[in-house]
């Protein structure tokens, strides 16, 4: 699988990886080329074969929080932001998108496809505070469900914080569970965004953005509420390019092990492509660093 693994001319970044069936999926933010801006007003998703990782097929989009011509808003009763970092996870059959949309609220979408399109199921719902939750954003949601049904979303920007939520309906916040700080800010986690949370046999790892940001590193714990030990860098893709931030996850496909994240373009920290590195996990848990 060559990099870029999509088309010269589409750019996902923040993918968030999943297999679904015999397909793993990408799900991310999605960019214009030549644009000032990152993200955009749409969501749209990927996927190829798990036995043929160089076929990658375009589902179209998935969500809108903008109308266009051929969509109606999912969002028009509250919101027309920017949509960032979403993730999927699926649940007793549907699959529930969580999107971080910009200045605004954010909300869950369930579709009975992993591609979709996504129907929106409803806002968080919570009692949490502005403070507590980055003004009801939910920044970069990443969601764990747990071999035991329990759910859990990971969040933050320049700081970290994790809740459980209610498995019965996907998107409400289970009063009691919030925890600040799962990822701390000192050395060395340095922790800045993009948590993504995974489960490596009985070990619970948060694939992350710290400072600098063009670095993906993980911590890991026993137990999905922490605490997390600080365990490296499994790839950084500022060497040699413009910097900026990274985003992604690890993800099992078939027998090997893969970190999904993404990579600066046309010199700017803007129009960011999705690209892919194999990755060894040992048996200590240790995840080499990759180039």
């Amino acid at each position: 699988m060559a990099n870029p693994y999509l088309p010269l001319w589409e750019y996902i970044p923040d993918g968030e990886p999943r297999v679904f069936g015999d397909r793993v999926y990408i799900y991310g933010s999605h960019d214009n080329a030549n644009s000032d801006s990152f993200c955009d007003f749409k969501l749209k998703v990927w996927s190829a074969s798990v036995d043929n990782l160089n076929e990658w097929v375009c589902h179209g989009d998935s969500f809108h929080t903008r109308p266009d011509r051929d969509h109606e808003s999912d969002t028009a009763a509250w919101t027309d932001g920017y949509l960032y970092a979403p993730d999927v996870v699926e649940k007793d059959g549907k699959y529930y998108l969580y999107a971080y949309i910009m200045w605004a609220k954010g909300c869950v979408g369930v579709s009975d496809k992993p591609e979709g399109p996504f129907k929106l199921l409803s806002t968080y719902q919570h009692n949490l505070t502005d403070d507590e939750c980055g003004q009801g954003t939910f920044i970069d949601p990443g969601v764990l469900v747990d071999d035991d049904g329990k759910v859990y979303i990971y969040c933050g920007y320049q700081w970290s914080y994790m809740a459980e939520v209610n498995p019965d309906n996907m998107y409400e916040i289970i009063d009691g569970s919030y925890k600040k700080d799962i990822i701390p800010t000192a050395e060395p986690y340095r922790f800045f965004e993009a948590c993504s949370p995974r489960k490596v046999g009985d070990t619970y790892s948060l694939i992350y953005s710290p400072i600098p940001g063009s670095r993906l590193v993980y911590a890991t714990s026993k137990s999905p509420t922490g605490p997390f030990e600080y365990r490296g860098i499994i790839v950084d893709n500022g060497i040699d390019y413009p910097g900026g931030n990274n985003h992604g996850s690890i993800c099992k496909i078939k027998d090997q092990w893969y970190i999904f994240y993404h990579r600066m373009t046309n010199g700017s920290i803007m129009s960011r492509r999705a690209c892919v590195e194999r990755i060894e996990i040992l048996p200590d848990g240790t995840i080499p660093q990759v180039e």
